[in-house]
């Protein structure tokens, strides 16, 4: 009779994402991982290959999350309210999960950067927005414009950046409906 197997790869994944939330990229180790679902580490090798293969594994994961995250924000037929609910169910997700975050913006080796299929299904509702606003020609540089102004904006936020008081609500409202006018004029 076989052995039963005492782990899975989406076991092993969701056990990533709790070591990447609590130690970061750097903690996300075979063993950390391993001691999560409760196997030793050489057992973690019958389903993923090494570190680098479950980097890639937990970066998959998190983009089609935010993917999902996305396409659900984006749906009034409304750019501008479309490209106002996107910024805002990014900056959830930032202040949710600010590893899994930060991992969007991470240069990988790669080995371990997941499928570039993966990205570009990831931030389709982003795209269809910028193209609705700035037209199709252009669609590329709005879609490039939002995501650095809101990395921007949330990896400050998240460092504790904006040292001048006021709220970063109010300036996060204020940076996106600027940038929804401007697109939809440029």
């Amino acid at each position: 009779m076989p052995t039963v197997p005492r782990t899975s790869v989406a076991a092993i994944v969701a056990a990533g994402r709790e070591v990447l939330a609590a130690e970061g990229l750097d903690g996300l180790t075979m063993q950390r991982v391993a001691a999560r679902v409760g196997v030793r580490a050489p057992s973690l090798y019958k389903r993923v290959q090494d570190r680098s293969a479950l980097v890639r594994l937990v970066a998959e994961q998190v983009l089609a999350e935010v993917g999902t995250l996305l396409e659900d924000a984006a749906h009034t037929g409304d750019a501008e309210r479309d490209l106002r609910a996107l910024a805002a169910a990014l900056r959830d997700f930032a202040r949710r999960d600010p590893s899994a975050y930060g991992l969007l913006f991470t240069p990988l080796p790669a080995a371990m950067a997941p499928d570039p299929a993966l990205f570009a299904a990831s931030v389709a509702p982003v795209l269809r927005v910028s193209e609705e606003l700035a037209g199709p020609e252009r669609a590329l540089d709005a879609a490039r414009t939002v995501t650095a102004w809101a990395s921007g904006f949330l990896r400050m936020e998240a460092l504790g950046g904006f040292q001048l008081g006021g709220s970063t609500d109010e300036a996060y409202e204020f940076g996106i409906g600027l940038l929804a006018g401007g697109l939809s004029r440029g």
